[in-house]
């Protein structure tokens, strides 16, 4: 079944079960979180074949994106990435092991490490990145330019509610 059948026989199926209830609200999370998964598993592929994990492509791009020459501290890092500083110590342990980034300890604060990328490092961004960004691309190509903005302005909407009202 496709998911979007899917979605349609869940709207059905709470019509004929409660047609006095509205799920509405509910059906824009189910439809949410099947977008994020099947949209999500597809952009994670994309990892695979510069022989990354999402994770470590991730921090990469992160490093690539936001680092000055001298690096980041890993908890900035883990920041940026909205990940615990653990799954940023695994990644970069990885990554280092390959030479794609170092780490050194942190001259402001001896009990942190800085995170930068080498030159294999900014390379593998800059050769992944056209790649990565072309496959997002396709993904969105059903919707305009402007139905882009839109659909990033009410998810924003929707974030700033949330923290606004503490839940998240």
């Amino acid at each position: 079944m496709s998911t979007l059948a899917l979605l349609d026989r869940i709207r059905r199926d709470w019509a004929q079960r409660a047609p006095e209830v509205d799920p509405a609200p509910m059906l824009i999370f189910i439809t949410f979180s099947r977008a994020h998964a099947l949209l999500g598993d597809a952009v994670r592929s994309t990892a695979a074949r510069a022989d990354l994990t999402s994770g470590t492509r991730d921090l990469l791009f992160t490093l690539y994106r936001s680092a000055p020459p001298e690096g980041l501290p890993a908890s900035e890092v883990a920041a940026l990435l909205a990940v615990s500083p653990a799954t940023v110590t695994g990644s970069a342990d990885r990554l280092e092991a390959r030479g794609l980034l170092t780490r050194t300890l942190d001259p402001q604060d001896r009990r942190s490490w800085r995170l930068a990328l080498t030159d294999a490092g900014r390379a593998l961004v800059q050769a992944h990145l056209p790649e990565h960004l072309a496959f997002e691309e396709q993904l969105l190509a059903a919707l305009t330019p402007e139905e882009r903005a839109h659909f990033e302005g009410l998810l924003r909407k929707l974030i700033a509610h949330a923290e606004a009202q503490g839940l998240a």
